[in-house]
């Protein structure tokens, strides 16, 4: 079974993960592919099908002791399952922060699997003009279930033991994960986790802005000196996009915002404006949603009133004191002091997101192994 997972030999890089005793190995699938690691008539397909040049991703794990590539693939083999986290448009694997390391601190168990996606970071798309309907997130939601799919991350025929991917998205990533289609997946085979999830279904005004600002960057691809008016636009969208954040995940925002060709950027943000829930299977047994009460871009009453319409679960939310970036925490009191929003609530906030997790993770872990049960009501769905 460990050959499931001898892609685990194909890292460009590995090195100590940000919590003690976790280890990160970083990946490229197109570098799979050329060192014969990925099968290359899927793995291209993969990446065809998407639209992308590439598809980059961060492995996090805990160990004691360094850990050799053989053994790496007998944890992936042995491990409970997945968490994989899908950051918001304009960011990058890396706007985490320690998450993914807590995560497997708390469960060794399982393994973190961050991810760079819908062309940000070095999963970028083949075209700088992409077209609205490949960049939006039913479209980002199918390449990240052939994405699970080509990396085998599910329960492989033969192996008897319950493997769970868990997906934790936030913002658009978020979002994104109200696309996945759940007749694609067994029952207790995967969670979802949506940290503010920017699904502006039920928010007009949200909607505009973001559709005209989507615009308005695409045409900085055939008009450059239009760039004066970017120049004014920026500071406020960067500003939004990071509300709450630590001064870290301001700058990843920062920088990928200006290494992201702005038609990518400007399509991805017209989809934020132009989504529509006729796609949305109400399908939400493993599935939980945190909002934070001082979200900028999320507006907390029209989430809930979208979520009702949803027939979302009420039990299955949870708001907490925060803004966009609830679970981003500064590491120093300097940076602190340069105007991240409510260290002690995001550090309180962030515990809950941990939480939710691993007990989402331990109730579909456990569906797995029980089947599923006739004859009960299932109140959550």
């Amino acid at each position: 079974m460990a050959e499931q997972f001898g892609w685990a030999r194909g890292h460009y890089q590995r090195g100590a993960g940000e919590m003690p005793h976790t280890q990160t190995a970083s990946y490229r699938v197109a570098n799979l592919i050329d060192r014969g690691l990925l099968d290359m008539r899927a793995g291209k397909t993969f990446l065809n099908k998407s639209g992308l040049v590439d598809f980059e991703f961060q492995l996090t794990w805990a160990a004691d002791h360094d850990m050799s590539d053989e053994m790496l693939e007998q944890h992936l083999n042995q491990a409970e399952g997945f968490a994989v986290f899908v950051h918001g448009w304009t960011g990058n694997y890396r706007i985490w922060e320690r998450l993914p390391s807590m995560l497997v601190e708390r469960n060794p168990r399982l393994v973190s699997m961050s991810i760079d996606h819908n062309g940000f970071g070095h999963s970028r798309f083949k075209e700088n003009l992409p077209p609205v309907e490949n960049c939006n997130p039913p479209a980002a939601m199918r390449t990240l279930q052939a994405f699970v799919d080509l990396m085998k991350l599910r329960r492989q025929p033969g192996n008897p033991k319950p493997k769970v991917v868990n997906f934790i998205g936030h913002s658009m990533g978020g979002a994104t994960l109200f696309y996945l289609n759940p007749v694609l997946w067994n029952y207790g085979e995967m969670t979802r986790y949506a940290c503010a999830p920017a699904l502006l279904l039920e928010d007009e005004v949200h909607q505009r802005f973001y559709t005209t600002l989507g615009t308005g960057i695409s045409l900085l691809e055939r008009l450059p000196m239009l760039e004066f008016v970017e120049r004014a636009v920026k500071p406020r969208m960067i500003e939004t996009l990071c509300n709450g954040a630590s001064e870290f995940v301001k700058r990843v925002h920062t920088r990928q915002y200006q290494e992201t060709p702005r038609g990518i950027t400007g399509a991805t943000f017209r989809a934020m404006g132009l989504l529509r829930d006729d796609e949305i299977a109400h399908d939400f047994e493993t599935f939980r949603v945190i909002l934070g009460h001082k979200d900028n871009l999320v507006d907390l009453n029209s989430m809930i009133d979208l979520l009702g319409h949803l027939e979302f679960p009420v039990p299955h939310m949870r708001v907490v004191p925060g803004s966009h970036y609830m679970f981003s925490v500064a590491e120093s009191v300097e940076s602190a002091e340069r105007g991240v929003e409510g260290v002690y609530q995001h550090s309180q906030s962030r515990e809950c997101v941990l939480l939710d997790i691993l007990q989402l993770h331990e109730q579909a872990y456990d569906m797995q192994k029980t089947g599923r049960i006739y004859g009960r009501g299932h109140p959550s769905r």
